[in-house]
């Protein structure tokens, strides 16, 4: 899977196939070109929800810093 379809993955579907993917090669038995693929859709995932988490954090940095504004404006209007 790759470009639309990764977009299109949840952090939770992206997570959960991660989880699957690390628990295979944890478990052996497979051969080694079998090994990297796994290897290398563990790092698309990984990515995957990487910029889920980002955008997490970017949305509630921008709720905080609003909220930080709104709190200010009150401080200052109540001191006038």
């Amino acid at each position: 899977m790759t470009g639309k379809v990764e977009e299109a993955l949840s952090y939770e579907q992206a997570r959960d196939e991660l989880i699957e993917v690390v628990r295979r090669l944890e478990a052996g038995g497979t051969s080694l070109e079998e090994s990297l693929a796994l290897w290398e859709r563990g790092e698309e995932l990984a990515k995957v929800c990487r910029r889920w988490l980002e955008g997490a954090r970017a949305r509630l940095d921008a709720a905080l810093a609003e909220e930080k504004e709104v709190d200010a404006e009150g401080s200052e209007q109540a001191g006038e």
